[in-house]
């Protein structure tokens, strides 16, 4: 009997264990507060930015830019110093030639190393103006400043800074290097685009006619 008594005994005992248990599970259940899937997903602040190649244009409208010579359009020195063509581009009467190139441009690169070669026996035998006019966007900038400052060439050159040569010259400056020759009145006596060996030679043959020589 006793040990009847006993056993009864132990099985209530674990009997309410186990629904205390049960009903201590279930109220830390109750009160536990969902996490939202969001809470891991980074914030806007927190993922990482990607830079921009944008390229934005800064140009004028062509309605707005002078479009004969001497224009007036904005050039930048190696220096970092800004000028306008209008104040820089001779109009004293002889021919001018304008070189326009890009630092990224490798027959650019040829054709002026050529007409270097011949630069000073040119210069002996006509009198005239002569600019190279770089049409690189402003992010390339270092890289026209160091190339100007290597080649130390024997003419000014220029960087177009908003691009604008583009919109006033025949052609658009589509494909590069291109060459023109004005003549005394600012009027393009000749017009040449892309590089050929031998192409320099044909280029001050223009320049003496110009010259009338």
């Amino acid at each position: 009997m006793k040990s009847y008594l006993l056993a009864l005994i132990v099985s209530l005992l674990f009997s309410c264990n186990s629904t205390q248990n049960e009903q201590a599970d279930h109220s830390s259940a109750s009160k536990a507060v969902p996490v939202k899937s969001s809470n891991f997903l980074p914030s806007k602040d927190t993922l990482p930015k990607r830079k921009s190649n944008r390229i934005i244009d800064t140009s004028r409208p062509k309605s707005q830019i002078t479009q004969s010579y001497p224009f007036d359009i904005d050039l930048k020195t190696k220096d970092g110093n800004l000028l306008n063509s209008k104040n820089i581009l001779k109009s004293n009467g002889k021919p001018t030639v304008l070189l326009f190139w890009l630092t990224t441009c490798y027959p650019c690169k040829i054709e002026m190393a050529a007409i270097e070669r011949e630069f000073a026996g040119w210069k002996k035998e006509v009198d005239f103006n002569i600019y190279a006019i770089s049409t690189d966007f402003q992010k390339n900038f270092p890289r026209f400043e160091k190339m100007v400052t290597e080649n130390n060439w024997p003419w000014p050159a220029y960087n177009d800074v908003n691009r604008e040569f583009r919109k006033v010259l025949p052609g658009g400056l589509n494909g590069l290097p291109q060459t023109f020759v004005f003549d005394g009145n600012g009027n393009i006596a000749y017009h040449k685009r892309k590089y050929a060996s031998g192409d320099e030679h044909k280029l001050f043959e223009k320049i003496k006619e110009v010259a009338g020589k």
